[in-house]
């Protein structure tokens, strides 16, 4: 589903503020993998999502989706295929447009335009259905404004758009850091509830290392552009956050105590 080889990238090249944010880096992932990305700040995570969304284009190496080739495609391209979430709820959502224009939008990503009236009443009725699951009573403000939402309802919508039309792959760029712990673990089961539900491919940044563990079928950990570790299976379901903190401290040349430098 994505298979991404030698990538690399490099800020400020020849200048005293060059920064090698991603070093030679591959990796694949098989359709409906739920990968969990952790990494202390500054290891390229953001970067290795960037890279793929096409926020910015790799120094080299290929990124492959589905056997297409979207190394050199502008960010705008690639939407047809990527569906993401970013860490501000403030992004991803129209603040002045109603939930239901918001939702219509996202609806009818990657088709044509066209001279049409505006949302249909069974369109109304479908987005009130798909919004009941959220428990937000958001099927019942659909004419409201995005901008009138808390943080936690907005990231919900957000996410609910990301992947109304299922992505080939879905980005989570640490999208419940920003949010209260309660509403952060709500958010967290609804995006378990939608991947598991379409078998949704899925790269989630978490600066939580506990929820690493608990979320998804692998975990790869980054340190200085690359990854230094890479478990799935039964080997993840068994691991402790201690266990997780010991692999770090030998595959990198930083000694945690904690998961602090992971949290910063």
């Amino acid at each position: 589903m994505l298979r991404i080889t030698d990538i690399a990238k490099t800020f400020n090249r020849g200048t005293v503020n060059e920064k090698v944010a991603i070093a030679d880096l591959s990796l694949t992932l098989n359709d409906g993998d739920f990968v969990t990305v952790i990494g202390s700040n500054g290891a390229g995570k953001s970067t290795l999502l960037n890279a793929i969304a096409g926020t910015w284009l790799t120094d080299s190496g290929s990124i492959m989706i589905d056997d297409i080739d979207i190394t050199r495609l502008p960010e705008y391209k690639r939407a047809k295929y990527i569906g993401r979430v970013f860490q501000d709820p403030l992004m991803g959502t129209a603040a002045d447009m109603w939930i239901e224009e918001n939702l219509a939008l996202a609806s009818r990503r990657g088709e044509r335009r066209r001279l049409l009236p505006g949302i249909t009443r069974s369109e109304r009725a479908e987005y009130a259905e798909m919004l009941k699951p959220l428990n937000l009573g958001l099927e019942n403000r659909l004419t409201s404004k995005v901008g009138l939402l808390s943080g936690g309802q907005r990231q919900a919508l957000t996410l609910l758009m990301a992947t109304i039309k299922k992505p080939r792959l879905l980005l989570l760029d640490e999208h419940t850091a920003a949010l209260d712990p309660a509403t952060a673990d709500k958010v967290l089961k609804l995006t378990d509830e939608l991947v598991s539900k379409d078998s949704l491919t899925t790269l989630m940044i978490t600066h939580n290392m506990q929820d690493a563990i608990d979320y998804g079928n692998r975990l790869i950990m980054m340190n200085e552009g690359r990854i230094i570790l890479d478990i799935a299976g039964e080997e993840k379901k068994q691991l402790t956050k201690q266990q997780l903190i010991d692999r770090f401290n030998a595959l990198s040349d930083q000694k945690l105590e904690s998961d602090d430098v992971l949290l910063s």
